[in-house]
């Protein structure tokens, strides 16, 4: 997410109660995720298994519940609860702003751009010009749509991410990570009916130009869809993933978190990847594997009884 104008650091340690530790005369400029993090953000970390990951990370302001060795360029911010703060900073930068009505004054919609009743244009909304938006679409706060986009009754873009921070310790054993990011949809993107696009965390998830996506597709949050990609129904795919370019995912195809599926790769119907896979190939199975090797294994899994069949006989001869 980025705010509107540079906070200060003193300003921020203030306002979460924290301990300054290294450069006391920063600004911060957004906040978001370990890796999502760009120069400027506020970034938190509270698991000893990643402090170094994040104050060595592109993060200015790192808050923290240890001290700790930063460069000198960078802040930290040392609290007891760095997730509390975080939610603090995200409740104060971007919060809930119910609504009144089904279309909000502060959306902005383009020129001859269609939105078919029952619509819900959230807060701070843009829509481009020449867009469909069929009936009983939902788009919530500050998400983005380009140009000559249709999406397709029942549709929910910007729903919160499903993102938990564990605690043991609390009777409420998993707490919510609010969500502050967006939904960026880019021109010439069609999106069937029934489907849901979580909103990023901290940052965006975006889909490309020229995408197509079938019905009841569901994709996760901060997850970046390349141009040109073909999804087929039921597709669903976990956060923070990246799938490039010109992708085909056939009928439920199921993608796990945090991966990438390389430009020109193509998913047959039904496959799984818990892992990254490249470009350029086809795939089936799950785990999803080459096709043509997929398909040999098959040929002699049918083989299999008759192969049974002509050790027993010569078991039986013996």
């Amino acid at each position: 997410m980025r705010l509107d104008k540079p906070v200060p650091v003193q300003w921020i340690a203030e306002f979460i109660g924290a301990e300054i530790e290294g450069n006391a005369n920063g600004r911060a400029t957004g906040i978001n995720e370990i890796h999502k993090v760009e120069q400027g953000d506020i970034a938190f970390v509270d698991h000893p298994k990643y402090y170094d990951t994040c104050i060595n990370s592109a993060a200015t302001v790192i808050i923290i519940n240890k001290d700790a060795d930063c460069p000198d360029e960078k802040t930290l911010l040392i609290v007891d609860d760095p997730f509390e703060a975080y939610l603090k900073l995200v409740n104060h930068f971007r919060p809930f702003s119910p609504s009144s009505k089904s279309r909000s004054d502060s959306s902005s919609i383009g020129r001859d751009s269609v939105i078919m009743p029952n619509g819900f244009i959230g807060n701070h909304v843009v829509i481009g010009n020449d867009c469909i938006i069929h009936p009983n679409v939902t788009i919530l706060d500050h998400c983005v749509i380009g140009n000559n986009v249709i999406i397709q009754a029942g549709t929910v873009i910007g729903s919160d991410a499903f993102y938990y921070n564990k605690k043991t310790n609390r009777d409420i054993h998993y707490k919510k990570m609010n969500s502050c990011g967006r939904v960026v949809i880019e021109d010439h993107v069609e999106i069937g009916a029934n489907c849901t696009i979580d909103r990023g965390v901290s940052g965006d998830t975006v889909i490309g130009a020229g995408t197509k996506i079938d019905n009841l597709v569901h994709i996760g949050h901060d997850t970046e869809i390349g141009k040109n990609c073909l999804f087929a129904g039921q597709v669903g795919i976990a956060g923070s993933t990246k799938i490039e370019d010109n992708v085909i995912l056939w009928g439920q195809v199921g993608v796990s978190k945090t991966l990438t599926i390389g430009k020109g790769a193509v998913l047959y119907a039904q496959s799984g990847a818990p892992a990254s896979l490249e470009g350029g190939k086809t795939y089936f199975g799950s785990p999803a594997v080459d096709a043509r090797e997929k398909m040999k294994e098959f040929v002699w899994i049918k083989r299999i009884p008759q192969l049974w069949e002509k050790v027993m006989g010569k078991k039986a001869e013996g």
